[in-house]
Order: C-alpha cells, then structure tokens, then sequence
C-alpha cells in the first residue's frame, strides 16, 4: 500500500506540474504543495520500511537455498533407495535361480549368467582351489574365451588381498585373476573386481575334480566390465556382487549337504543289502549247526554211550594185559569225546540262551561226596592226596540245580587232578558270610544277599603246575590255550563252568603264583535254603531235576546211562562205573 500510494503520489505531483507552466491560481499552488508534502511523508516512511523488510528478504532468500539443499538431499536418497531396491529385487532373483536346483556346477554355471546379464558384464569367471591347494583353478567362465583349467600361484599378494577382504577388490586388469580374456584393439582396460566366495566344508567336496583338502577356505569371483564403455562400478552394484557371493555360498553348502546325504544313503542301501546277506549266511550257518547238533546228539552220542558201557564191561572179564590196555585206551577217549559231545552241546544252549536252570531240592553233602568217589579212584592211581572240608554250618539240603552245580564242582576238581602230577588236591565248602564277602569275592562281582538264599563257596586247592597270571584270563575262553603249554582239550570246560556259575547268580575265578606253584580255583553259587527237607512237593521237583538233561546222570547210586530219549542202556554197579568214568 506504501509503495502504491508513493507511485500514485509521484505521478499525480508530476501531473500537477502542468499547471504551474504558467500562471496558475492559488488553489494549484495549495494542491501542489499537499502532493509533494504527501509524497515526501509516503518516501519516508517507505525507505524506514525497507530497514526493516531487507533482513526479511535476506533471510527469506537463506531459507529458500537451505529448502533447495534439502530437496536435493531427499533426491539422492530417493534415488539410493530406489538402487537398494533394485539391489535387493536384483539379489531376490538370483538367489531364486541359484536355490532352484541344488547341483553345485548348475549354481555356479546359473550365478555366471544372472550376473553377466543384471551388471552387463563383458566377463565373470570363477577359481577355485587346486586338489594340492597350492593353486587356483579356473573352474568356470561365462563365455569360455579362456581354456578352463588354467592356474594361478594361491600364494599371490592380489590373491591374498582378496582373501582377506570380504568386501569386493578392484584389481588390476593386467593380474593373473584378470586375465581370463585378451585385450584386442584400442580399447581401455576395463574396471574388473574379484571377491571371495567361502567354501564351507571344502573337505566333503569330493566330485570329479574338485578338490578335497585345501589350505584356503576361499575360491575367487572375478567380474569385468565392458571393454567399449567408461563405465565404472558403483556402490550398489558391489554390493550386489557381495551379497551374491554369500547367496553362492551357502546354496553350495546346501548342495554339499545333499551330496552328503545321498552319499550316506547309497552307503546305507549297500550296508543294508550286505547285512541282508550276512543275515542270510547266518541263518544258514545257524540250521548247520543245528542240524550239526542233531547229529551229534541222536547220532552220536548213543553209539558213544554204549562204547562206554561195552568197554566196562569188557573190564570186568578175564583179559590179557595187551588187550585190556587197548579196551582201557579205548574207554579213556570214549569218555574224552563224550565229555566234548556234551559240553559242546551245553556250549551251544549257552549261546542260544536256550539253558534253562532246574530247580529243586538236592543233597548239598551227598554232591561232594560223588565228587570224591568219581574222582578219587584217578587220583589213587597218580598217588594225589586228596581231603575235603565241609564246613559245620553248610546245609545239608539246598534249592537248586544239582546237575549243572555238579556238573561244575566235577569239571574244577577233575581239571585239579588232570595238572597235578604229585601232591595234594583239597576241597572246601562252606556258606559265605555276608560280612566277608569283601575278603573273598574279586572286585567287579557284587553280590547281592536276599532273604531264603545263601551264598556257597566252594574252593579247590592244588600243588599242580599252576598258571601264569597273565594267562588267568584265558583260561576262561572258549577254545583257547594258556600259553604255558600245560593244559590240554578243547577248553570248554572252564568257559562253561564260568557260564553256570554267571547262572546260578555267582562268579568264579582262579588264583596262581606262577608256573609250578598251584593254582586255587574259587567260586560262589547263589542256593536256595530248604527250611523243610520233608515237604512232598520239594521232593517231586527234586526228583525232576535228577532226570537225564543230555549226559550221564550222576546223582543216583546206581547211575543209569541214557540216550535223549531217556532210554536205558544199562545198568552197572557203582565201582563199575566209576571205573570207566
């Protein structure tokens, strides 16, 4: 308004000057003298305006670079998303086509051309590790304008810089790395960076040529721009070549993953054929041994059997001494293989876990007292002195197996008197007490005391030809030889002795000093006590467990031999058969 009334102030004082040319009356003068007076008053105030309005434009101006600046600003970072954008759609996309399939040379092949075709490169190529590691090899390129195959020394600085760097390198054109196509004509060497791409678990990749072991945990990516252009790379374009190179990575590890896991799965397809196959040959083996025990069992042991007895009593005819030592040699290896017969027999239960324990109520003294009497007259003829000790506490009667406790109290007594050429053999029997279980048993046997039961301990001592002690353990292996070279058979005995014992709820174990200074042999059986000897019902199950098992029944006074089908082959006096066993 200021401004408006000045012009028209300014124009109208002018206009009025017309007048004043010549002469004019006195109201012109007046009106003259108003209009300059106005325009003056109007000058005035708009110039002490202008004081005022100039820092007002000056920072109207300031305000307006500063807006500028800012639009520019948001322009870029208009522009930066827009790039991170495509960045990511570009990384989306490769990262589909390289997850799509998980063939490790299909990756490597798909990650060359999607990126040759997202950055408009003149070349990408790929090295990878030799199998020694002391090189890099060319494994794959884009246009293949090189000779796969190529090698670069792994220890190169450039390679060593690209190594330690996981961030993308521009590197030289003219370095090893770069130099997977030739430069032709006038152009400009091209701008080409290399990255690392981690092996993971470059030990598993074992296919064709790939190596197994290597020193670098990296192969190398390189990438080359067009030769016929200045272009140069941008940030965002190597940020794609890193994020890729990561993507690449882990689809690889995916892969190696899959190869490993196919490659377990032949291996378990194989195993599993191969163990249909052993499980075939062990079912066969398995009906061969049986139908092997068969025959030994109906086969063999009843001719055996009657050997036995038909050379007993041969024994007690009239015989001149040439002929009763042949009947007495053919008895002596009669009883010899029947007694292998039954303990293979007994072997093979064992194994099969098809022996089951007969309970019952049985003599305790009178088994000790058989023992003696079977074994006695041998150890008459090699002069052995021979004592037994029954402890006053032992029970007369106990619940039990009495043929497999016998049968093993026979074996340990008889293997006494087989090593001993001269001296002693004694036995002992007693109940193990509780509170000195400690002191007799070895340390890996524990034990465990439950009411109605008690603990025999049997222990044979002899002045023999003793063991080594490092030959202790073996004697409890099945068909094996202590090292000493005194001991003879098949070694079944003490193995199925051992076997009957761990049965029975007991251990047995053998003590020697060394060769030629005895040997003691112990062990514990869990028993059964018998509060009531009378009871009926006790001495039908003790009657059972006296009935034939698969051996000669040596419980009665008068034993009778029996084949499997419980069939009487005779029936002798004792002397008579104690003579041939």
């Amino acid at each position: 308004m200021q401004f408006g009334a000045f012009i028209i102030l300014c124009g109208a004082t002018h206009f009025i000057n017309l007048w004043t040319f010549t002469m004019h009356t006195k109201a012109v003068a007046v009106v003259m003298t108003v209009a300059k007076v106005a325009c003056a008053i109007v000058s005035c105030a708009t110039a002490l305006m202008l004081v005022h309005i100039i820092p007002d434009l000056l920072s109207v101006k300031t305000r307006e670079l500063f807006l500028r600046n800012k639009a520019e600003q948001l322009d870029r970072e208009m522009g930066l998303i827009l790039t991170q954008e495509e960045t990511g759609r570009h990384v989306r996309m490769l990262t589909h086509e390289i997850r799509s399939t998980l063939d490790r040379h299909t990756i490597l092949k798909t990650t060359l051309v999607e990126l040759g075709r997202t950055l408009g490169l003149e070349e990408c190529a790929l090295w990878m590790p030799s199998r020694t590691g002391m090189n890099l090899q060319l494994s794959h390129t884009l246009n293949y304008q090189i000779q796969v195959g190529s090698t670069v020394q792994i220890n190169l600085p450039i390679v060593n810089e690209v190594f330690n760097s996981s961030r993308a390198v521009h590197i030289p054109y003219t370095c090893p790395l770069a130099r997977i196509r030739p430069l032709v004509g006038r152009y400009v060497p091209p701008e080409v960076v290399a990255v690392r791409v981690p092996l993971l678990h470059l030990s598993n990749f074992q296919i064709n040529d790939w190596p197994d072991l290597s020193a670098k945990n990296y192969a190398v990516m390189v990438l080359i721009l067009p030769t016929d252009s200045a272009r140069k790379w941008r940030d965002h374009e190597l940020e794609l070549v890193e994020v890729v190179a990561d993507q690449v990575a882990v689809a690889l590890s995916h892969a190696a993953i899959l190869e490993e896991s196919m490659r377990a799965r032949d291996q378990l397809m194989e195993q599993n054929v191969d163990l249909d196959l052993a499980r075939q040959e062990a079912e066969r083996a398995i009906h061969a041994r049986n139908d092997f025990l068969a025959v030994m069992n109906h086969e063999m042991r009843t001719p055996m059997h009657a050997i036995i007895a038909l050379c007993s009593l041969l024994l007690e005819t009239e015989l001149t001494p040439e002929q009763r030592v042949m009947i007495e040699t053919v008895l002596k290896s009669s009883n010899l293989l029947a007694t292998l017969i039954n303990d293979v027999l007994d072997l093979s239960r064992l194994e099969d876990n098809n022996l089951e324990l007969d309970f019952g109520m049985f003599d305790l003294h009178g088994i000790f007292k058989e023992v003696i009497n079977l074994i006695k007259p041998i150890a008459s003829v090699k002069k052995l002195s021979m004592t037994m000790i029954l402890a006053p506490d032992l029970p007369m009667f106990a619940i039990g197996d009495e043929k497999r406790l016998m049968q093993t109290i026979l074996n340990v007594v008889g293997n006494a008197v087989k090593f001993t050429k001269e001296g002693y053999i004694s036995i002992i029997a007693s109940v193990a007490k509780p509170e000195a279980l400690r002191d007799w048993r070895p340390p890996e046997f524990y034990p465990v005391s439950t009411e109605g039961h008690f603990y025999l301990r049997v222990q044979v001592k002899d002045s023999g030809c003793g063991v080594l002690p490092q030959d202790i353990p073996i004697l409890f292996t099945k068909f094996s030889q202590p090292r000493s070279g005194n001991s003879s058979g098949a070694g079944l005995g003490l193995a199925i002795c051992r076997r009957f014992v761990n049965l029975m709820g007991g251990h047995i174990w053998i003590e020697s000093e060394g060769l030629d200074k005895g040997c003691t042999v112990t062990f514990l059986v869990k028993l059964g006590i018998c509060s009531n000897p009378d009871d009926s019902a006790i001495h039908q199950a003790s009657s059972q467990v006296r009935a034939y098992h698969g051996s000669a029944d040596l419980s009665g006074q008068k034993p009778i031999l029996r084949d499997h089908g419980h069939r009487a082959i005779s029936s002798n006096p004792n002397a008579r058969y104690q003579r041939s066993l």
